[in-house]
This record gives structure tokens, sequence and C-alpha cells, in this order.
């Protein structure tokens, strides 16, 4: 899916950016069709995987960008005999130069889809402009198409916000398992400023009040109850349960857990209701070191998430 948010940031903070994608994959291949990444003059982000495939990739990216090459690019590569790579599929990548004024003519005639004309023929395929407006009236979001010299691909879901409550070793490893990923924004809450420091730098986080913070997250959000603090931990459930949230998980035993359903029914709450917080929470089977519980948690959260009946993103 096209991510706008994400190519209109690194315009803004490197000027001129190629954005690669995988338009279409025949055969074993790396990564599915629509997977993408950006490329400019100092760096990367994102992947197309396949090593020789990537390497080849943002080559042509660089040669685009040192020559202000804004028409786009499309190339199809055999992955054994060009690239000498074992899985021995067929892609076909286009690349595409933008600037900030590039990005600003971006158009969406298409509600939740971006589809332009990359070679080839003026007029949009039959079968595209069929595909697209289904998707835009509430189908399913369109998997990445390449027909007649035109691409399309649906826009990317809103990102969902997950608000971590303790910056210690299993809060930390959570954190640095979901920052990466394209569909979450990740806020980290804790008191200490000793743990939030220990995080890395491009992660966010806050040493307010976390029952504020709480209050202030976004009715979507997934929350992680992970403080040092059992009361603690106890209160920011009790608080998260006057509220709306899409998911809730509380790390702990399931002596824990009795006890908290116990003292949260005591504060008022149903059992029914009490039942939308989960604990414990991850994977047992893949033990107790922090990052273990937190590779569990996360592939927990992605289970979950399911793609919206229709995808928008602001084009401004």
């Amino acid at each position: 899916m096209m991510d706008l948010d994400a190519l209109g940031t690194a315009i803004e903070a490197q000027g001129r950016v190629v954005r690669i994608v995988l338009a279409d994959v025949r055969g074993s291949a790396p990564r599915a069709a629509g997977t993408s990444m950006l490329v400019w003059g100092g760096g990367l982000s994102g992947t197309i995987g396949g090593g020789r495939l990537e390497l080849e990739a943002v080559r042509h990216a660089r040669g685009m960008l040192a020559l202000d090459a804004p028409r786009a690019r499309v190339e199809k590569l055999a992955l054994g005999p060009t690239l000498n790579q074992c899985c021995g599929g067929a892609v076909v990548i286009v690349l595409e130069w933008f600037d900030a004024a590039r990005f600003r003519a971006i158009e969406t005639e298409y509600d939740g889809v971006w589809a332009r004309r990359v070679s080839g023929a003026e007029d949009m395929p039959a079968p595209m402009q069929r595909a697209c407006a289904q998707a835009a009236e509430g189908g399913a979001p369109l998997r990445a198409m390449l027909q007649g010299g035109w691409m399309a691909e649906s826009l990317w879901q809103e990102r969902q916000q997950v608000v971590i409550y303790g910056a210690g070793h299993v809060g930390r490893a959570l954190a640095g398992v979901l920052h990466p990923l394209p569909q979450y924004d990740v806020l980290v809450s804790d008191v200490r400023a000793g743990e939030l420091a220990q995080l890395p730098g491009a992660i966010a986080r806050t040493d307010a009040v976390p029952t504020d913070v709480l209050a202030g997250a976004d009715d979507s959000a997934a929350h992680y109850i992970m403080t040092p603090e059992h009361d603690y931990d106890l209160e920011l459930c009790h608080h998260l349960l006057n509220r709306e949230f899409a998911f809730a998980g509380l790390i702990g035993s399931a002596t824990k857990w009795a006890r908290f359903r116990s003292r949260l029914a005591a504060l008022g709450h149903s059992p029914a209701r009490i039942e939308n917080i989960t604990c414990p929470i991850g994977d047992p089977a893949l033990g107790k070191h922090p990052q273990a519980i937190a590779v569990g948690v996360a592939a927990q959260l992605l289970m979950l998430r399911k793609p919206l009946p229709a995808l928008t993103k602001e084009t401004a």
C-alpha cells in the first residue's frame, strides 16, 4: 500500500526522493507486489528485499536522483538469470522521482486509491478502472496493479496508536519491535527519566503522568500496561475500562490477572467489560526473555489488525 505520509515526511526532510515499488511479481520472489522503499541522496528507508535485487533498484534510484529525472522508470528483472538469485522468479519495479512540487501534484481520482500512468498508453485500462472504482466504493483494499503502463495502489490505512506504560526491559523491547512497523505510532509512558533515556532516540516517549497520557490517547489505540507497580497497573486498568480503546494488554501471570479481575469487579466493572483486557500477553511458549515476550506480543497485535473497508489519506 502507498503511504503518502511517509513519502511526504521524507521529501520534507531530504528534498528529493525516489520511491521504488514492486509493481508485479511472478514466481518466487523475496517480497510481495506492492512492497516499497524510499531512497534519497544520503540514505534510504524500507526494503524490497532480495539482496542483489535491492542493490540494483537502489542503483537505478541514485541515478535518477543525480540527474533530477522526474520521469518514472519501469524495470523488468529476472531474479535468476539477471541477478543470480536463487528464488528464480521475476519482478517489475517502478521507480518514481518526487520533490515537494511533484508530491503536491499527486491526485487521487478514486477515494483511497492512487492510480497514475508510469509508461505507455494515455488512458487507464478498463479492468483497472473497474478495480479502482470497486475499492473506492468500499470493497477490499486494492492490491498493487500494473496494467498497460498504469500503476494503481491502495493508500495506507491510518496508523494505530500504541501506548506502552512502563519503559522497563519488556516495555523497551516491545517499543523496539513495534516502532519500525508502518502500521503503528508508538508512545512510551514512564515517569522515570532514566528508563526513558534508554529508549532509542526515534521512539516517542513522555514522562507525563500515565493516567493523563491514557486519558489523551486515541479511542482506537492499543494499550500495554507494564509498570513496575502492581497497584499502578490496576489503576491504569481501572481508568482504561472507563473509556474506549481498541486493545488492552496487561503483563503478568494468570494469578495476577485473577486478583485484578476481583479488584476491578469491586471497582464496579462488569465481567464482560473486564474481559476486554488481555492478560497474560504474548506467547508463553517463546519464553520469558524481554525480547521473546515482545515478539509474541507484537505478533498478537499484528494478527488482530484488520484492513479497513475504505482507505483514505490526506494528500495536502
